[in-house]
């Protein structure tokens, strides 16, 4: 694929966002459009050479605007591979007779669609046109580049000049600390050697440390404004970061920040190693997944973490080490949480991010070495984010406190219910807060508050209504 036009009409901002970033990134031209009436209008100032449509929309649904592109003589040909979700009633007709050519069903993975679409532009033929350009030229690529080789040279001159001069004076002095004493023993197990004590200072020189001291000397290299992506997530949605580092293999750190968390994201070569954060909810700690994933229970975690010596090495290093995990079982734990951090941070609606291209990465991200897919999380990431605001209607406050309602549970039964379901049920009493129940389960938010959104569709549960202050 190389060039071809390829028009996505969806109503949901988010699906039809991540689609276009995974069609670009595979050479297409991507258009979208909101409703079946603006995709009309996209179609016929600039015909596609497929049509991705989905078929439940506002306005005109998928029926109808099928029927209006048959009804266009410039546009009749154009094939159409209709979006459905689980559970659509397409009639088996619509798709033979309305020029439906091929159909997906939602939720999709970026393989699946990049199929499809390939497929039918191979099979119903090819507009060539100009390949897309870039997200940033050959020359800002360079210039970036050169910009990090720049000031990784300075650090390391700079590390050089102070590690011979920190390590000659305290040479010096330990000399004269040596002098002052008739037997030379008052310094015990000093070194005097020069060498071993510039190799000290120069190892304890790292670069985030010669950064801070050299912002002061120059900040248009090592300050605030030194080269490198960042911005405000009010104006550049996180995704479109994720999504740019993917397409140009960066390699370096994504630190994302709001009040109270820090998020960082470590990437090689476009593909995210592993994500690290501090001020979350303890459900983003890796505890929780090693308990979800049955590798131990609740109680032998506890035990464990009580037991833990202060100082000691991460968690899932000696979990390793002491034969409760093994190696591929670390690995998918921190896979999830990785996951699990980048879903959160998409969203955050507010905050700030920084990109440090070509920092190097500590020895947890390298060890590692997740190679995480960018499509692929930012695909499930966009459903869970148009999942959560359908949620967010209902449940809008973590504060929020439900009542069972004891008669409809009767009725219906608790074997339509999942086991997790039934455990959410049980501590939905009329006194515990959302937040309560989250914390109490040990699951996760979106978890919980999806099956709380459940039961409240089912109106099993009801919210508790609080007395009003007079």
């Amino acid at each position: 694929m190389a060039g071809e036009r390829v028009l996505v009409i969806d109503d949901s901002p988010t699906i039809a966002k991540v689609v276009q970033l995974v069609l670009t990134k595979a050479g297409l031209e991507v258009r979208t459009a909101g409703d079946g009436e603006a995709g009309l209008e996209a179609a016929r100032q600039q015909p596609p050479d497929l049509i991705l449509l989905d078929f439940v929309m506002p306005r005109m649904n998928g029926y109808q605007f099928c029927r209006e592109l048959m009804a266009d003589a410039r546009l009749k040909d154009i094939p159409v591979v209709l979006m459905s979700a689980k559970g659509d009633q397409v009639g088996e007709r619509f798709v033979k007779v309305m020029g439906i050519v091929d159909y997906i069903t939602k939720p999709f993975s970026p393989e699946a669609i990049t199929a499809v679409v390939q497929h039918t532009i191979d099979k119903y033929g090819r507009r060539r046109g100009e390949v897309s350009r870039p997200i940033l030229s050959a020359g800002e690529e360079v210039a970036a580049g050169q910009a990090a080789e720049a000031r990784g040279a300075a650090l390391s001159e700079v590390r050089d000049r102070i590690a011979e001069v920190v390590g000659a004076r305290v040479a010096a002095l330990v000399a004269l600390a040596d002098a002052a004493h008739e037997n030379g023993s008052a310094h015990g197990q000093v070194p005097t050697d020069h060498t071993a004590i510039t190799e000290a200072a120069r190892a304890a020189l790292d670069d985030d440390i010669l950064g801070a001291i050299l912002a002061a000397v120059d900040p248009a290299l090592f300050g605030d404004d030194a080269p490198g992506l960042r911005g405000d997530l009010r104006v550049v949605p996180l995704a479109e970061v994720l999504q740019l580092l993917d397409v140009q293999e960066q390699s370096g750190v994504l630190s994302v920040h709001r009040t109270g968390a820090d998020v960082e994201i470590y990437f090689r070569r476009g593909r995210i190693e592993l994500a690290i954060a501090t001020g979350v909810p303890e459900e983003f700690l890796l505890g929780r997944f090693i308990v979800d994933a049955e590798l131990m229970t609740r109680a032998e975690f506890d035990r464990f973490l009580e037991s833990r010596q202060p100082g000691a090495k991460l968690i899932g290093g000696q979990l390793v080490k002491l034969g409760h995990l093994t190696d591929a079982d670390l690995k998918t734990c921190l896979g999830r949480q990785t996951s699990e951090l980048v879903y959160e941070v998409l969203r955050w609606r507010f905050g700030s991010f920084r990109f440090a291209a070509g920092r190097e990465l500590p020895a947890p991200a390298i060890e590692a070495s997740l190679e995480l897919d960018v499509e692929a999380i930012l695909m499930e990431g966009f459903r869970r984010v148009d999942e959560w605001h359908l949620i967010e209607r209902a449940i809008d406050d973590f504060d929020l406190v439900f009542l069972r309602n004891e008669d409809a549970v009767a009725q219906m039964g608790r074997g339509r219910l999942t086991r997790e379901e039934l455990s959410i049920l049980e501590l939905v009493n009329g006194k515990n807060s959302v937040k309560d129940i989250i914390r109490k389960s040990r699951m996760g938010s979106f978890e919980v508050s999806k099956m709380l959104y459940r039961l409240l569709s089912i109106k099993l549960i009801r919210r508790r209504v609080m007395p009003v202050a007079v």
